[in-house]
Parts: C-alpha cells; sequence; structure tokens
C-alpha cells in the first residue's frame, strides 16, 4: 500500500496547496461578499497614508479605499476564527499578517476587474437581482423577502447601494474566469480519487521544545559567539559639530551662517554644538541620517536642512567606522539565537532516540484531509503534518513542522476508502492553480500602486 503514496510525488504541490486552504480559502483571488453578513466587524485601528489620502491602493484603473480594506480584513478575520474555533484574536491576526492579506485579496482581485474591463464585460440588473434573491440570508420560507433584506444589510453596517455594487463585482470576477474555462482529464480525476482515498491508521506523538533544557553558561555560549562573531557589529556613528538656528531665522540668514561656518569665520555669538549620531541613535530622521552619511572629510559641510521647522547646519568631524561586538556586548543578542539553535538540534536528538520505541496516540483512519480529526494539534500544525506524512514511503519516523514541533508518526494500518467524497477536487485545484498563474500575469499587465504604509 506504501506504494501508492508515490502518486504524490506528482501532485505534491496541488494537494498542499488544497490541504492548506480547503473550507477556507478555496478561491485566492477573492472572497465572497456574502460571507461578510453575519460575521460582524473587525478593525484594527488606525492607518497612515502617502500621497493619496482617498484610496490605499490604485490597480490598472481602479482604486482600492479603506472601506474595502476594512471589510476584506473583517471577513479574513471571522474565516480564520471559524478555523481556530472561536480562538483567534488581534495578537494572531497581526503574526499571521492579517492586515497584508485582506490588501493582497483586494489587490488580485481588481486585477481581474482590469481584465474584465478590458473584455467590456458588465453585469446586468436580471443578474444582480438573480444572485440576491437566491441567498438564503435574505430569505423567509425559501422565498426572498424585501425586509429582511434591508434589516439583514443595516444590521452589518452595509448600504444597498455598497452590498449591491459588491455582489456585482463578485459576479463580474466569475464571469470573467468563465471565459477561461480548465479542463480536466479522466485519468486525472481517477489519480486523485484514488490518492485522497488512502486512510492511514497511525500512532503519533508531539514533541516541542519546552522540554528541552538548554546549557547557557559562557563555556558554551562564548565558542558559539566565536563562530558567529563577524555578524554582530556595533554600527558605524559620526562625531558632529552643528548649528540650531532660531525658530525664526529665515533661510537666506541660514545659508549667510552656513558660509561663516566653513570659511571658519562665525560670529562668537553663534553657539556650536556637538553630537555623536548613528542609525541606532538618530534625533533626526531617516533623510538627515542619510544626507551626514555622505559627509567627507574633503567635503564635511552640509547646507542648512529643515528640521522641525527649525535649520540645521552640520560638519561631519570624523566618521566612526563599525566595530565587531565584544563577547559581552553581544551577549543579548547571542543568546536567543544559541538557544533556539541549540532547542533544535536537541529535538531532532530526542526525536532519532524516540523514533523505534515511542507510544503515542491512536487514530483512526484518516486521510489526507482530515486535520480536524487529529484534536491536540492546532488545525494549521495538523494539516502540515498530513500534507507531509501523506508524501512519506517509510512507515516509521518523524516530520519536523515550522511551528518548532517534531511529531513522531507510526502507520499501523492502511486501506482504501470506499467511496471519494470531493469528486471535483481536481477541478477545484487545477482551477486554482490556473487563477494564481492568471494573477501572476496580470501583475505584469497592470501596475499596482500601494499608497497605505506598513504593507
Amino acid at each position: 500500500m506504501l506504494k501508492i503514496k508515490l502518486y504524490y510525488k506528482v501532485y505534491s504541490q496541488m494537494i498542499t496547496w488544497m490541504q492548506r486552504h480547503k473550507k477556507y480559502l478555496i478561491i485566492t483571488i477573492w472572497i465572497s461578499t456574502i460571507a461578510f453578513v453575519g460575521a460582524g466587524f473587525v478593525g484594527w485601528g488606525q492607518y497612515s497614508y502617502g500621497d493619496k489620502a482617498g484610496a490605499v491602493a490604485k490597480v490598472g484603473n481602479i482604486e482600492i479605499n479603506m472601506g474595502e480594506l476594512q471589510k476584506s480584513y473583517s471577513r479574513l478575520y471571522a474565516q480564520y476564527n471559524k478555523m481556530f474555533q472561536g480562538n483567534f484574536d488581534e495578537e494572531k491576526a497581526k503574526s499571521f499578517g492579517l492586515q497584508q492579506q485582506a490588501l493582497k485579496q483586494l489587490t488580485e482581485t481588481a486585477l481581474i476587474l482590469n481584465l474584465a474591463e478590458s473584455y467590456d464585460l458588465r453585469i446586468g440588473d436580471n443578474e444582480l437581482l438573480k444572485e440576491i434573491t437566491a441567498q438564503k440570508f435574505f430569505q423567509k420560507d425559501g422565498i426572498f423577502n424585501k425586509e429582511i433584506y434591508k434589516t439583514t444589510l443595516s444590521r452589518n453596517n452595509l448600504s444597498l447601494k455598497e452590498y449591491e455594487s459588491d455582489v456585482k463585482k463578485q459576479l463580474l470576477i466569475q464571469k470573467t474566469l468563465r471565459l477561461l474555462p480548465v479542463q480536466i482529464s479522466s485519468n486525472e480525476q481517477n489519480v486523485l480519487n484514488t490518492i485522497i482515498s488512502i486512510a492511514d491508521k497511525i500512532n503519533y506523538k508531539i514533541l516541542d521544545e519546552s522540554k528541552i533544557s538548554i546549557d547557557t553558561s559562557d563555556a558554551k555560549l562564548k565558542p558559539y559567539w566565536e563562530m558567529k562573531k563577524q555578524a554582530f557589529m556595533n554600527v558605524a556613528s559620526y562625531d558632529l559639530k552643528y548649528i540650531k538656528h532660531d525658530n525664526n531665522t529665515s533661510k537666506k540668514v541660514a545659508l549667510r551662517t552656513y558660509i561663516d561656518f566653513k570659511k571658519s569665520k562665525l560670529s562668537p555669538s553663534v553657539q556650536v554644538n556637538t553630537i555623536n549620531i548613528s542609525s541606532s541613535k538618530n534625533p533626526y530622521n531617516q533623510e538627515v541620517f542619510e544626507k551626514i552619511s555622505k559627509l567627507t572629510p574633503a567635503a564635511p559641510f552640509m547646507k542648512p536642512i529643515l528640521i522641525n521647522d527649525i535649520y540645521y547646519t552640520f560638519e561631519l568631524v570624523k566618521k566612526n567606522p563599525a566595530t565587531m561586538k565584544s563577547y559581552k556586548q553581544a551577549k543579548k543578542e547571542i543568546l536567543p539565537l544559541y538557544k533556539s539553535e541549540q532547542k533544535r538540534v536537541k529535538l531532532q536528538e530526542l526525536a532519532n532516540a524516540s523514533v523505534e520505541s515511542f507510544t503515542g496516540k491512536t487514530t483512526g483512519f484518516i486521510t489526507s484531509v482530515d486535520a480536524v480529526k487529529l484534536t491536540d494539534m492546532d488545525i494549521l500544525d495538523a494539516n502540515e503534518f498530513l500534507a507531509a506524512l501523506f508524501l512519506k514511503q517509510t512507515k516509521k519516523g518523524f516530520i519536523m513542522l515550522k511551528d518548532k514541533k517534531i511529531v513522531l508518526y507510526n502507520i499501523l494500518e492502511q486501506k482504501m476508502l470506499a467511496k471519494t467524497q470531493e469528486s471535483d477536487m481536481m477541478a477545484k485545484l487545477k482551477n486554482n492553480l490556473f487563477n494564481i498563474g492568471l494573477i501572476n500575469s496580470l501583475k505584469n499587465k497592470y501596475n499596482t500602486e500601494i499608497f497605505i504604509q506598513g504593507n
């Protein structure tokens, strides 16, 4: 039976993609507007903007505004919260880069809408009406109810115009993608049906770093620093003289003082100050620091520069090159790196020593898409584990997960399930992979500008 898993070598990329996104993000380039209804609204605080305060991004001819970004974020948040069974919070959202994901989905949607515009595609009122009246959110006893429609949208802070515009976009994307159909062969479907019908009964055990202790004495830590000390440097710094002009000094007066400064003809009444700055100790802004870093002994003076409405004039006295940190200086930076690396090594040593004799938890027969059945694992970890397990050719072994855990496994039995539950999975996989390729192609065709900072 293990030989059947050779099929996974051919379809591993598609299977991995499917397992990571099944039930939650089946189509990556848009999320249904309907998913927002009833999900609740989740925001994330304030952003700062660049030149275009009215938009967070522009893709081709299409602008994306903050309201759209907030809704996209909220839909994603609701999906992840469902995935984590209600245990998703803002800290997890930040670690998952949910804001970036939300903006990415909107820019990908905009790419498809640009393509639709180039085809001169439109959604008519009849198409919109058919879609909305078919939505169960707005029905009573199976029949569309206008009052329920209005009340439901109002409860979700959506206007009729806003919601219908979003639904039109969704329908337009679907219409555009239908122009680019992906065909599958019966052989491809049969192979995938065989793959997802494989079921394993396994014994498994999760190892994590919490039980690993590390000797962090200087006797262990210092040799580690010796090997890596070239990577731990004090940053270059600059000794400067500077004149801080009065608040009401005009640029013309500051320039005259600058000339006197260069010629060593300053009036005794002008105060010259000294300072040392570096990239990590910079009381000014990045633009000022970059200008200072370009000063040289041959050209040590900088023309007056406006900082917080006050003119400053700088003279380079000395550039102090970057120097290697001593062990004492680098210890705080070295320690977490050493502990992380050693825990990983020790954990792998423990896995190697335990794999032949461990006793863990025994499952029933599970397939590659049964992550929810591994209840003692996070859903993402379980998906990652199963994706790797069903590629393995060995009966016993261990799988290293991205979140610093190792899962020991022993395949006790295997069998083929009698019936495949998702006969159209191959079509879904090929369509999603095609859509990813399409998005990458459209990125080269339509320029994307991001105006929101932090993305």
